[in-house]
């Protein structure tokens, strides 16, 4: 663990940073660093000396070197829309952001890929992909702030995953500067190479605790001729997830996701978005491709258990309109305050008996809270949010505890697409064995003896 610096060894550094990146983009103001040692839920605070905004590759190498000769932590940060606490600062760290590594090279259509900066926007990828005819296969509510580099660090899924994959199955190559500032560039040409080590899974998924990502080569993908989205309305969670049983390995499947009502009163209530179901459940359904799925859809529903009829839309503002609950449920969480926090992947035949044990949990903890449940149905991969949950301190740290408990006691896994952060370090054996970790700190002590760089996030 690094110390924290003195104030003659803080100026140094500050100063030695100032000569690799400009001093416009050193800060120390107190104001500024505050703003920037939150997490995006509002609910962790952290502390930090300095904020480093690299340019370039080179400079980010020269940054993490002045950083471990001086023996001072570094937390990378990007579009800081972690909701685990993983750009949180603890140690009087240096933030080094990749804001500022913005490049987006033409997209090869050929190949279908494009070689963007770590600190390029998800929308900003989406765009380029747009525009020559393709699509990215990744996409998140966060997708105007969350970037590309932060999220293969954490090896995001989002809204499209039961179609394309998450994030790992996006990137073809890497730029990534080593704890110890040499520069590693995993790129190659063509789709398939078992040359060596896969170095670029490595970093995917190991939110920057091995190495700072600059640079990613993107897979893109066809653009769907035609899609036809429906919304459909259960009284019975079970009933809900049989269907997602069914309709998650059908061909054309590009989006399956579940909305509690709980969180579509919500959005009635707090952005005028109003569902166009009844029942307790709904499930967000897409399919897309060359040709009209429209009637496999019907087949697919023909049989399920539904309270009335679907809402079905073919043409692009239907469809638009449909998508309305799901995409305004992370602009009204917040409405109550910060919402406490749950990632978690479970089988599917698991998830009833969750929802219904985790609702008594949270009532016998914070009986005024709403716990709302939504989420990527077809990984089984949900999102509990506990919504005007005012518990702080001890009250907050055992509500925490005992639903992390149930979700393994389900045989769930305690984080399923936002990463380990600061957040769940403390709960990782719930889904790693004793062997697992002790693996993973050693692949850690082979990148980062010293233990600088991220040094709060997945390891207590």
């Amino acid at each position: 663990m690094t110390e924290p610096m003195t104030e003659p060894s803080a100026e140094a550094l500050t100063e030695r940073l100032v000569e690799i990146v400009g001093a416009s983009q050193v800060s120390t103001d107190a104001d500024i660093l505050a703003g920037r040692s939150v997490d995006y839920t509002g609910r962790y605070r952290g502390r930090a000396a300095v904020l480093v905004r690299p340019g370039t590759a080179d400079e980010v190498a020269a940054v993490l070197q002045a950083c471990r000769a001086a023996g001072v932590s570094v937390t990378v940060q990007g579009g800081r829309t972690s909701l685990v606490a993983g750009t949180v600062p603890e140690h009087d760290d240096v933030l080094l952001s990749t804001e500022r590594l913005r490049e987006i090279d033409d997209v090869d259509t050929v190949e279908r890929r494009v070689h963007v900066g770590a600190g390029v926007t998800l929308a900003e990828v989406q765009r380029a992909a747009t525009a020559a005819g393709l699509v990215f296969g990744v996409d998140l509510a966060a997708r105007d702030s969350a970037t590309v580099g932060g999220m293969a660090s954490t090896n995001a899924g989002g809204l499209r995953t039961v179609c394309y994959g998450n994030m790992g199955e996006q990137v073809l190559g890497l730029d990534v500067v080593l704890p110890d500032g040499s520069l590693v560039h995993r790129h190659s040409q063509v789709r398939s190479d078992n040359t060596g080590y896969d170095l670029a899974s490595l970093f995917v998924g190991a939110e920057g605790t091995l190495g700072v990502i600059t640079g990613i080569d993107l897979r893109l993908h066809p653009t769907p001729r035609q899609r036809v989205t429906a919304v459909c309305g259960f009284a019975e969670l079970g009933a809900l997830i049989e269907l997602g049983r069914v309709l998650r390995d059908m061909a054309g499947i590009a989006a399956l996701e579940l909305i509690d009502a709980r969180a579509s009163t919500l959005t009635a209530e707090h952005a005028g978005v109003e569902a166009p179901v009844q029942g307790a459940w709904q499930l967000l359904i897409e399919l897309a491709g060359d040709t009209d799925l429209t009637d496999a859809l019907a087949d697919a529903l023909a049989d399920a258990d539904l309270c009335g009829e679907p809402a079905v839309g073919v043409d692009t503002g239907a469809q638009q309109r449909l998508w309305q609950v799901r995409e305004a449920i992370a602009d009204v969480l917040g409405v109550y305050g910060p919402p406490l926090k749950f990632d978690v992947s479970l089988p599917l035949s698991a998830i009833t008996g969750f929802a219904a044990e985790a609702t008594e949990l949270v009532a016998g903890h914070a009986p005024d809270a709403i716990p709302v449940l939504f989420g990527h149905i077809g990984e089984g991969n949900l999102h509990l949010n506990i919504v005007r949950c005012t518990l702080t301190g001890d009250r907050e740290h055992a509500l925490y505890t005992e639903m992390m408990g149930l979700i393994a006691r389900h045989g769930g896994n305690v984080s399923s697409e936002h990463g380990v952060g600061t957040r769940k370090r403390d709960y990782l054996s719930m889904s790693r064995t004793d062997a697992d970790i002790a693996a993973m700190r050693a692949v850690k002590a082979a990148f980062d003896p010293t233990g600088y760089l991220n040094p709060a996030v997945l390891f207590d």
